[in-house]
């Protein structure tokens, strides 16, 4: 396979991450990645009964689940947390065209099965949930459970929402965007510490490729690119999803709001209702030591 030209932030930039201790771990050796260099988060035991695979969204990376991972860890369970192409310590190419739905999904494929991931609680937000809803139809029988906060199945059945047309037109307008700035005007009581690791990744430009192309991949039109597999993975989480599910919703998302998280839930084999996260808007992570704790009981045993 051709390589695929992309940049590597410095990890200069990773010195200070306060919350977040692990070790990274990498892969160079998936097929989809033409040669470039992953970073996953890998703590607990391996034989662990429970592996908690943490996928996050666009713009933040494996930090955003730094207030969950150690409630998982405590439970004497398997954490796994990759960073996708272009975000967090992985490699970033640099051609925005790079990323697509089926890239990106195919990386994730690719990396569950290098690492044999298996009894997964998955945990999914914002594009961790476009892109991870449609891993467990390919091999169920890996999946155990599922913790779904604030995304979508993109089947492009209904309009894309005013609260994302909003975004995606800023994302256009101010590729620059502060990216800790973000997440701090939905959640005050981060730190100046904190709010520059989520900058972290992203010297210049240059790096951000990612951060542009994410908000146009959404499909919107039954053609686009990871239509398909979202509808398979819609008749799947229906009618053959078997496993244990609990949903999150951060109350104060403009973009997935309550009552698009009901519509999900509704399509989602015996989820139970909703726990509200009144305090959280789309970052819902952000208060995550309750929903971890939530989640070990309802899917941890």
């Amino acid at each position: 396979m051709t390589p695929i030209p992309c940049r590597r932030t410095d990890d200069s930039r990773f010195a200070v991450l306060p919350g977040y201790p692990w070790a990274p771990h990498y892969v160079d050796s998936l097929p989809a990645l033409g040669g470039m260099r992953l970073h996953y988060v890998d703590e607990g035991p391996h034989e662990a009964p429970v592996t908690w695979l943490c996928l996050h969204g666009n713009p933040t990376w494996s930090y955003v689940y730094r207030r969950m991972i150690p409630v998982f860890l405590a439970a004497g369970h398997r954490v796994v947390a990759p960073d996708m192409p272009g975000f967090g310590r992985s490699d970033k190419p640099v051609d925005v065209g790079q990323h697509t739905f089926g890239w990106h999904r195919q990386v994730l494929l690719e990396f569950v099965r290098r690492l044999d991931l298996q009894r997964i609680n998955l945990v999914v937000q914002d594009w961790g949930g476009l892109l991870g809803l449609t891993l467990p139809p390919v091999e169920p029988a890996r999946y155990r459970g599922l913790l779904v906060m604030n995304t979508i199945l993109a089947t492009a059945e209904a309009p894309l929402s005013e609260g994302f047309v909003q975004w995606r037109d800023m994302c256009r307008n101010r590729p620059d965007f502060g990216i800790g700035r973000l997440l701090l005007r939905g959640n005050p009581h981060l730190s100046e510490q904190e709010c520059a690791a989520y900058d972290a990744p992203f010297p210049d430009p240059g790096h951000r490729a990612a951060t542009g192309a994410f908000p146009e991949m959404v499909p919107d039109t039954p053609e686009a690119d990871g239509v398909a597999e979202s509808r398979e993975a819609a008749r799947f989480w229906a009618e053959a999803w078997s496993g244990r599910t609990m949903m999150a919703v951060g109350t104060q998302d403009p973009v997935f709001s309550p009552a698009v998280m009901e519509a999900l839930r509704r399509k989602i084999r015996n989820c139970p209702p909703a726990m509200p996260v009144a305090e959280a808007g789309h970052f819902v992570q952000e208060h995550g030591e309750r929903i971890a704790a939530e989640a070990l009981r309802h899917l941890g045993t």
